[in-house]
């Protein structure tokens, strides 16, 4: 039987657990992107009931990648309140710093699960300012050191 993801709606919205990888290789950033959607965003998902985060994100980068990357560390975690066509959400995600593996190459990995539709992207750490990206913090935050867990909430 497959584990449920944690996802709660009722009349007031829907909840979600999620989690999502920062992979860095070469000051570039991996993101994903819809071909019918303007923004790029982190690879990761939901969280299945009785599973940890750690699990969750080793599955998820694995399943967008086909790579087991490794956890380094817990950087981010964001409490994000948003609406999509009228419906209230409130996700709550892990970021999670995974660990640079200098033989990794995703060069020939174009698509994720989603298949053709969703595709991978590098993008320069340093030219994420001008990009349309999700989460938006990522834009500053990712241009410091990062040497503690840093709760972000974000209403928009």
């Amino acid at each position: 039987m497959e584990e449920e993801n944690i996802v709660f709606k009722n009349p007031q919205g829907c909840f979600t657990y999620r989690v999502a990888a920062i992979i860095i290789k070469d000051n570039c950033l991996l993101m994903a992107k819809y071909e019918d959607y303007s923004c790029y965003y982190t690879v990761g998902g939901k969280v299945r009931m009785n599973e940890t985060s750690e699990e969750a994100i080793i599955r998820e980068v694995y399943e967008e990648t086909g790579i087991e990357f490794q956890i380094d560390k817990l950087c981010f975690i964001q409490e994000r309140f948003f609406q999509v066509k009228g419906q209230a959400h409130h996700e709550v995600t892990f970021y999670y710093l995974m660990k640079d593996t200098s033989d990794i190459d995703l060069s020939y990995r174009k698509f994720t699960d989603q298949g053709t539709k969703e595709s991978l992207h590098w993008l320069s750490v340093e030219s994420l300012a001008e990009a349309n990206i999700i989460p938006e913090f990522f834009k500053t935050k990712l241009l410091m050191n990062i040497d503690s867990i840093e709760h972000i909430v974000s209403k928009e």
